[in-house]
């Protein structure tokens, strides 16, 4: 019950994550083996605008991923239809993404 623009859709939002992935991974064995603490990585990434958008916008693509994903499981599994798994998918999508956005500005803002 997946439309071709929903499949489309989520496979970009995965070519976009995946080299943030990738750039995420890289920063967290950086930040570890040079033994940066906590409160040195929150005084790096407070107030920039790079880590606020390069974040932001895996916080983004992720909650869209995640969505249409858990849409197909929910029309499989509970059997959801129509406007119901729709609205109950822009939910999940709107939280995940408020959720994301959240984390993001406590980090960078």
């Amino acid at each position: 019950m997946i439309t071709a623009r929903l499949y489309i859709l989520q496979r970009l939002t995965a070519l976009i994550m995946a080299p943030l992935v990738i750039g995420h991974i890289g920063v967290m064995i950086y930040a570890v083996q040079n033994g940066l603490s906590a409160a040195e990585i929150l005084g790096r990434t407070q107030g920039s605008i790079f880590w606020a958008l390069f974040y932001g916008a895996f916080a983004l693509a992720v909650a869209i991923h995640a969505a249409i994903g858990l849409r197909a499981i929910l029309h499989e599994w509970a059997g959801l239809n129509g406007m119901v798994l729709t609205i109950a998918c822009w939910g999940i999508a709107i939280g995940l993404a408020g959720l994301g956005l959240q984390a993001v500005y406590s980090v960078t803002g």
